[in-house]
């Protein structure tokens, strides 16, 4: 895409998410057919601190597809497009939520990446996305521990070794989408708020005026969402090809991808 002014081609969800997923073609032929001239200086900075070249390229695509559907949705060029950061609830500091600036319209986004998968999330009220590679087991027995205590114990009563991993990083990927839509990150205590499986009477209470839950997700990964919404919600996911990333205009290619899934459900647990 220029850095011209255009014309706005995607409409914002109205109290819903729009879900974009991306699973770039980690090859060192794409990462020069990759238009990394409409990132800033901040991320060609972070891109080059990667070692390894696959980390780079995720990265790279990842904030390429940020900057490009940002732009299909606001009408202002990738390149002129401005981030900054929300006031940390924890401490107060600028290293909060990510913030487009000078947005023509209240638009929210998240953006995670981990192993070759990327997602991002983009809705009109605050958002947070998570992507994680299962853990093992020995992160998961690491971890726990700091749990919610009924996280705990619903953990430990699972005893086969494998089922226990994927209950985990499920949870985890929830607890990390509700702490980026609250700006703490892992700043928050992961006991301070129950996000498990327990629907009954005397579950304890889940934050209010969220909707936190798990993604379908490709067999390796474990995905979540959390939106601040005060109502259902539908979840439509689309593809971000390559060609997207490659294109020196991908506006049209952005308007024009069919949904491959709507209206998601959330997941059994949560």
């Amino acid at each position: 895409m220029s850095n011209a002014a255009g014309t706005a081609r995607i409409t914002p969800p109205d109290q819903d998410m729009h879900l974009w997923v991306c699973h770039p073609d980690l090859t060192e032929e794409n990462q020069h057919a990759l238009v990394t001239d409409e990132l800033d200086a901040k991320e060609h900075k972070r891109a080059a601190a990667f070692i390894r070249p696959n980390d780079r390229l995720t990265y790279l695509s990842a904030h390429i597809a940020l900057r490009r559907l940002l732009s299909a949705y606001t009408g202002t060029a990738p390149g002129l497009l401005k981030f900054g950061r929300d006031a940390c609830p924890c401490c107060d500091r600028p290293h909060g939520r990510p913030v487009l600036l000078d947005s023509p319209l209240p638009l929210h986004f998240s953006l995670s990446h981990s192993h070759g998968v990327v997602l991002i999330g983009i809705a009109t009220s605050t958002v947070g996305i998570d992507v994680q590679r299962v853990p093992s087991l020995e992160t998961t027995d690491l971890c726990s521990p700091d749990l919610h205590p009924m996280e705990q114990k619903e953990l430990a009563a699972i005893e086969k070794a494998t089922d226990r991993q994927l209950a985990f990083g499920r949870l985890w990927t929830r607890k990390e989408a509700y702490f980026k839509g609250l700006g703490t990150g892992l700043g928050r205590e992961l006991s301070a708020d129950y996000l498990g499986t327990d629907e009954g009477p005397d579950a304890p209470e889940r934050p209010e005026g969220w909707i936190v839950q798990n993604l379908p997700s490709c067999p390796a990964h474990v995905a979540a969402s959390a939106l601040l919404t005060d109502g259902p919600h539908e979840i439509t996911a689309r593809f971000v090809t390559m060609e997207m990333l490659t294109a020196a205009d991908a506006l049209e290619l952005i308007a024009a991808e069919p949904s491959m899934c709507s209206d998601f459900e959330p997941s059994a647990d949560r």
